[in-house]
């Protein structure tokens, strides 16, 4: 079914140029991160992805699930006290130590107690993990004995080094730390300081604090370049006050974060009636920083559908003062109240709406100022007519007070 889709798409490319509105029509699309984080990606027909993973096998060990992880672990001291089990085995046997004898015993033997596999692999075990039951032991006579036991010596520290290094950096691994971090369950647009703006809510459940925390915004939407290439996740910044500073916050009780529609904002002509009619569009939150304790870089993400975006809206306050200090009570953190006053326009034509009316309040106020500088008692030939300056809808007029038409500068 997918392979005809791109079918269908790729045709539509090379017939003719693909609709817009057409591509936007279709059943609405999978959402791409979860509310809990993750990414709702598979990759298939990978080259050599085996080889890959195994070039890089300590990163895959700290990726794997624990059951996996629990299986390497076990599978690696297993073998490795089998290698060198049947390798002792191997030369007791050619020297001659064993029950079964190729060649007399001529002097000591290579190892004593050893006179058998099951023996050869508990030897094994007892040297690897420095047990030493004192049963067991290699002679000098055998240097190649002695060869093989300084060898399994130094295996086993790299196997232990290595695998307990995965075991430590899996269990220190920040992922953890995102379950103590909460992002609101919808966003909200309202009026902030006079401007429309996009808001969600971010929070942390810990007493201990997200060094540098910091908050980066996408909008994942399809898109058709003008030349008909279409673009099934077109990513857009979205601006939460990087050139300002307000992008990186204090994470000690929740936090608000605000995104201004303005000009610069893919939302700036996007009404209440076009976000909630819109099934493609899919805003994703990323919450980066330190964990405290371990200075290791963690990062929390979640999204916001078109259908979890509520206009006019605000979140309720979680933030209480008390005699002792401040409290956060978490049962409003996802509370919202609704703003009768929030204008369903876009904020294009609300900017557009301020702009006329502060034009024409200065017009009025123009010629007001204007009509002061007559004075009703003076003849009407010795009269002064003032020419007054005035600035309306991006023009200069000139207006003079004795009747004579407006002149365009």
């Amino acid at each position: 079914m997918g392979a005809a889709r791109v079918k269908r798409r790729f045709s539509a490319v090379v017939d003719g140029p693909v609709e817009e509105e057409e591509v936007m029509s279709r059943r609405p699309r999978q959402r791409f991160v979860g509310k809990d984080g993750r990414c709702n990606v598979t990759f298939v027909n990978m080259s050599e992805r085996g080889q890959r993973y195994l070039s890089d096998l300590f990163t895959t060990c700290v990726d794997i699930r624990w059951r996996w992880m629990l299986v390497i672990f076990t599978l690696s001291f297993l073998l490795s006290w089998l290698l060198f089990g049947f390798a002792f085995w191997l030369i007791a046997f050619m020297h001659g130590d064993l029950s079964i004898r190729l060649t007399p015993i001529i002097g000591e033997p290579c190892f004593f107690q050893v006179n058998s596999f099951m023996a050869a692999f508990l030897f094994s075990l007892e040297t690897q993990t420095s047990i030493g039951y004192g049963f067991r032991s290699v002679t000098e006579d055998c240097p190649l004995a002695v060869v093989a036991v300084v060898l399994q010596c130094i295996v086993g520290c790299i196997i232990d080094a290595f695998i307990i290094g995965a075991v430590m950096a899996k269990i220190a691994k920040p992922k953890k730390r995102n379950e103590t971090l909460v992002f609101s369950e919808t966003a909200v647009v309202a009026l902030r300081d006079g401007k429309l703006c996009m808001m969600w809510r971010v929070g942390n459940l810990r007493k201990s604090h997200l060094v540098e925390a910091h908050v980066r915004a996408q909008l994942l939407k399809p898109r058709v370049t003008p030349e008909g290439e279409f673009l099934p996740l077109d990513n857009v910044d979205i601006n939460v006050g990087f050139d300002t500073g307000t992008d990186r916050i204090f994470l000690v009780s929740p936090v608000t974060i605000v995104h201004e529609i303005n000009d610069e904002s893919p939302f700036f002509e996007m009404d209440q009636k076009t976000l909630e009619n819109d099934s493609e569009l899919e805003v994703v939150v990323i919450l980066e920083g330190m964990v405290e304790a371990t200075a290791m870089t963690t990062q929390c993400r979640s999204s916001y559908l078109a259908s979890e975006i509520l206009w006019g809206h605000r979140f309720e306050p979680v933030l209480f003062e008390r005699k002792d200090g401040y409290q956060v009570d978490y049962s409003f953190f996802h509370r919202t109240y609704k703003i009768p006053n929030t204008p369903f326009c876009s904020a294009k034509e609300l900017a557009e709406q301020e702009y006329i009316q502060s034009s024409r309040s200065s017009f009025c106020y123009e010629n007001e100022v204007a009509l002061q500088l007559v004075s009703p008692d003076d003849e009407p030939d010795q009269r002064m007519y003032p020419t007054v300056m005035v600035t309306y809808h991006n023009h200069l007029f000139m207006v003079s007070m004795d009747n004579a038409p407006f002149v365009v500068i």
